[in-house]
């Protein structure tokens, strides 16, 4: 199963309840209060948007480039008129979005990455192998499907997304057969494609891990440009926090948690001693934009992971933000994929 954001249960004939992982880690973290003015850059079923509203008297910007995210949650939006604004935006957008509610700078952001539950649960959406569906893997429903990709970029281009996004050290196996079966027939299904993958890989009795699983990902994550999104959302955080606001990031994988660790190590050291040698340009260091709450990743206990698989990779880290002035945003220097280059 490929890791998600929370899980969803439902009583017999019941609606399915939505359970965001590592909450209580993530309000202590996050720290709310009275007053104060939170985003929720991923929204999803507003997991964390109401247990932060419940926890303190405060004011929630909720964001998700789902649309069907806020209708699921319709009847949260109802419950806190007054406090929640929601807002179908990408989380990269959120000084946009506070902008235009003329919010100069918030106390705290939370972003729970990947896919969310509700997305992997429904067949239509294309996210999951594991149900047999069109294949689709948009978040935002617009735009190219995960089918034209398949279906049109060449072995090579293929070959690149599946080793850069997937981590697949058998990236141009898998994009040969790929190629070969759409020289047949178009790909269309979820079931399709994971066929074409385990056909390649082979499946053993006691693999826990799908051989789709990170093909899987690498379109999914390519197609919705996630890692530049992460990047921007955590340069678009660090810009509307103010000093002793809080960063709070939970991932699930090993590229998105990559990044989040590369952005919080160099938004939290010290600044290098400038070299006499260099123009002043070349030589420019930044004082640490923000201070670590936790020097390693938190992760979910074992009750928690008995009661919810889904949460088994998850990883937390969060900052606070100093007083001093953002650092400017390098996509390679977080170490966001970059297409086009010899590997």
């Amino acid at each position: 199963m490929m890791a998600g954001r929370g899980r969803t249960s439902s009583a017999a004939g019941g609606p399915a309840r939505h359970i965001p992982v590592m909450l209580s880690e993530v309000l202590q973290a996050l720290k709310p209060k009275d007053g104060e003015i939170i985003v929720d850059g991923t929204f999803g079923a507003g997991g964390y948007t109401e247990a932060i509203l419940q926890a303190a008297n405060c004011k929630v910007i909720a964001i998700d480039r789902d649309p069907e995210a806020f209708r699921l949650s319709a009847t949260l939006v109802e419950a806190y008129p007054e406090r929640l604004v929601t807002v179908h935006a990408r989380f990269s957008e959120m000084q946009d979005v506070a902008a235009y509610e003329a919010i100069g700078a918030v106390a705290g952001v939370v972003l729970d990455l990947g896919v969310s539950s509700m997305q992997l649960d429904e067949a239509e959406r294309g996210f999951s192998f594991m149900k047999e569906g069109p294949l689709d893997m948009r978040m935002s429903r617009q735009g190219p499907t995960a089918a034209d990709v398949v279906n049109t970029l060449s072995e090579q281009e293929l070959t690149e997304i599946i080793s850069k996004f997937g981590e697949e050290r058998r990236a141009r196996a898998i994009a040969k057969a790929i190629v070969a079966r759409r020289s047949e027939q178009p790909i269309a299904t979820t079931g399709e494609l994971a066929e074409i993958v385990v056909r390649v890989l082979g499946r053993k009795r006691d693999e826990t891990k799908h051989p789709a699983t990170r093909t899987f990902q690498a379109l999914r994550l390519y197609l919705n440009d996630e890692l530049g999104e992460l990047a921007k959302g955590l340069s678009s955080a660090e810009r509307l926090l103010k000093a002793g606001g809080r960063l709070v990031v939970v991932t699930f994988h090993s590229l998105e948690d990559r990044i989040a660790k590369r952005f919080f190590a160099s938004r939290s050291a010290p600044p290098a001693q400038p070299s006499r040698h260099l123009p002043r340009s070349e030589s420019e260091t930044f004082a640490p934009s923000f201070r670590l709450l936790n020097r390693r990743p938190l992760e979910p206990n074992q009750r928690e992971i008995a009661s919810n698989p889904r949460a088994r990779s998850a990883r937390l880290r969060a900052a606070e933000r100093t007083a001093s002035p953002a650092h400017p945003l390098d996509l390679a220097a977080l170490g966001v994929p970059r297409l086009g280059l010899s590997t």
